[in-house]
């Protein structure tokens, strides 16, 4: 994959059933930013760049598991930067296996899930900028325990009628809708 896929991809999800009115708006955003950035997959592009997560499904796709993120003191899914790689169904299935320990990963489907936009706060290291989030929705094939990696406080597998006991990012709702279809 590389720029010219992604902007693809991008257009495969704007006719998707997963693709919403309102996200129709975002990925004009995607769009727009992929074109005007060559660096777009590169963190070191400082007021934004692409990252990659998803929506990990336990073996029987009764739960999701969801990381306690340390930056962020959050509940949210697996994910991370691509750091120049240009395959973010690639860099999704890499983030979650080492963010869990679970390497038995599948794709349930190449086509993008999700869109999401959001604004990283400013820390020690870097100034506030945007996560262009392009997020797939993945499978463990095996049911094995998972690891809490360092980036984690917990790791946990979430129901999603569960979702309302927790403080969710309106995004992981939003993702939840799109399952609950």
């Amino acid at each position: 994959m590389n720029r010219k896929d992604l902007l693809e991809a991008i257009e495969l999800y704007k006719n998707s059933k997963w693709c919403s009115e309102n996200d129709i708006e975002l990925a004009h955003q995607f769009v727009d930013f992929i074109k005007k950035n060559d660096r777009c997959f590169q963190r070191e592009l400082s007021h934004g760049h692409l990252t990659a997560s998803c929506w990990l499904w336990n073996f029987d796709q009764s739960a999701c598991l969801f990381t306690h993120h340390k930056k962020l003191n959050k509940w949210l899914q697996l994910g991370g930067h691509a750091d120049g790689h240009t395959n973010l169904l690639e860099v999704a299935i890499k983030e979650a296996q080492e963010e869990s320990g679970l390497l038995e990963i599948e794709a349930l489907s190449p086509q993008i899930f999700d869109l999401s936009l959001h604004q990283i706060p400013a820390n020690r290291f870097e100034s506030a900028h945007l996560h262009y989030d392009v997020r797939y929705l993945l499978q463990v094939k095996v049911d094995r325990p998972f690891i809490v990696s360092s980036e984690s406080f917990n790791l946990k597998w979430i129901k999603p009628e569960e979702f309302e006991k927790l403080d969710l990012d309106s995004s992981i709702l939003k993702m939840q809708q799109k399952i609950l279809l």
